[in-house]
């Protein structure tokens, strides 16, 4: 949690309509002498256990002809598959990320082609090792990237908002009366969150499987969410 600016500013309304730059893109607040304003921002963060966690599995092929590497792709692919629906993973909760056939550029004037695909599995953080597991035993050699999330991301921005603007009224009001002066009217507010996701990467390759019998220690990591919330009030 961090403190932002509190600072007294004047302002005017003209028409009804207030006008003030505090920051960007918000609306201009004319100041004036003849009221008084009291401003706050404040940002709160919500922590959460992950209740998803979305794994990108997949592989390239060694260079061959054109039509050599279609054909390894293709087993790979199907046998890739095959082993992530053995170890529990429903159809629909694998997507195609991307599939091509590149030229290997790694060799000037290279002839040679290797076939390269990704998805993403869906699955619960408790199994993630075990899927990755089956992937790179079935031949994903370029796997390991995931990303911790939860099913309702909303509620947590709500929670962080609601901290942040119990957080910045709280801290309008001990301004308030440290400067001697009674908390007025809410005059203006505004909020910006955003998703703070800690994923884990490690790449693994196929052949690190004929090394080790036991899948790899993968620890969830938390889902952050946070919101800031920034209020003008009037001061009486």
């Amino acid at each position: 949690m961090r403190f932002h600016s509190l600072s007294f500013v004047a302002l005017a309304f003209i028409c009804g309509t207030a006008s003030f730059a505090q920051f960007p893109g918000q609306i201009e607040l004319k100041i004036d002498s003849s009221n008084r304003t009291l401003s706050v921002s404040k940002e709160a963060q919500v922590t959460a256990d992950p209740d998803t966690a979305i794994l990108h599995i997949g592989f390239e092929t060694d260079p061959s002809d054109a039509q050599s590497a279609y054909a390894e792709g293709t087993r790979l692919s199907n046998a890739i598959i095959a082993a992530v629906k053995q170890a529990g993973v429903q159809q629909s909760d694998i997507h195609s990320e991307s599939q091509r056939l590149d030229r290997d550029y790694t060799v000037p004037k290279s002839h040679k082609f290797k076939l390269v695909q990704q998805w993403t599995v869906k699955t619960d953080p408790m199994h993630v090792a075990q899927i990755l597991d089956a992937a790179v035993t079935a031949g994903a050699s370029v796997s390991g990237d995931i990303e911790w999330t939860v099913k309702d991301p909303a509620a947590l921005d709500a929670q962080a908002l609601e901290n942040a603007a119990t957080r910045a009224k709280s801290d309008a009001e001990a301004l308030a009366k440290g400067m001697g002066v009674r908390l007025g009217a809410l005059v203006y507010v505004s909020r910006t969150s955003e998703p703070e996701i800690m994923p884990v990467r490690p790449r693994v390759m196929a052949m690190a499987k004929a090394q080790n019998d036991q899948p790899l220690s993968i620890e969830p990591g938390k889902v952050t969410r946070s919101a800031t919330v920034y209020a003008v009030y009037a001061i009486e």
